[in-house]
């Protein structure tokens, strides 16, 4: 089983290096795709031993996604998972992922839920996370946990079976939406719930906007 981590990045020097050595630890395969960063956020990557693909300006982080989703696809990865830059995902988390795919390599996706504990979870995301989530599991016709969650695996099957188009935040419910129509299954593990005093780039208002744009979209597809 061959799986590469992906790391969508924007303006993380603070964190990316620490994210990426703690993946290190458990996987060797990390790609950093840095989306136009203002900082050294790539510098720092590569010295801690991701590879790194740059972005020459800010694309969203559905465009980081594609470009690394080609790059696992061109090397011939049985799929990736994707994690957040900011450390808000735990890589200790990683062999929950690996095990429910070597159980199971049929799986579509397989999501880390972080509903077991939101105590942690601001108000908004967590009133958010429960709308999209209820929303995107009768889309579906599948359970979803935690929709918002970027902390996933993602078979490869799909990228190959699958033509993405959007380029911000919605990417990761656009892939739900699309592999659950090409007949994969979509399962959850539970991961645990970080917040520190990272500024997250999701907007819950217009990113859930986004959510039901994509939704109305997806009735044609």
């Amino acid at each position: 089983m061959k799986v590469c981590i992906l790391i969508p990045a924007y303006n993380e020097a603070k964190a990316i290096g620490r994210v990426v050595s703690g993946v290190r630890r458990i996987l060797d395969s990390v790609l950093v795709v840095d989306d136009g960063s203002g900082d050294n956020t790539a510098d720092i990557a590569r010295k801690a031993g991701a590879t790194v693909i740059v972005h020459e300006i800010n694309k969203g982080k559905g465009a980081a996604l594609q470009t690394g989703f080609d790059y696992i696809l061109t090397n011939n990865y049985d799929a990736v998972i994707t994690m957040d830059s900011d450390g808000q995902h735990d890589p200790e988390d990683l062999p929950g992922f690996l095990k429910a795919f070597e159980d199971n390599p049929k799986i579509g996706v397989i999501i880390g839920s972080r509903m077991g504990d939101i105590s942690g979870m601001p108000a908004v995301r967590k009133c958010t996370n429960k709308l999209t989530s209820f929303v995107g599991s009768l889309l579906v016709h599948q359970k979803i946990e935690d929709s918002q969650s970027g902390f996933r695996l993602v078979n490869s099957d799909i990228l190959r079976s699958v033509n993405l188009e959007t380029t911000g935040y919605e990417m990761e419910s656009e892939i739900l939406i699309k592999a659950s129509k090409a007949g994969f299954r979509i399962i959850s593990v539970p991961i645990k719930t970080i917040y520190g005093d990272e500024v997250s780039k999701i907007k819950p208002v217009r990113d859930t906007l986004r959510f039901f744009r994509l939704f109305f979209r997806s009735l044609r597809w």
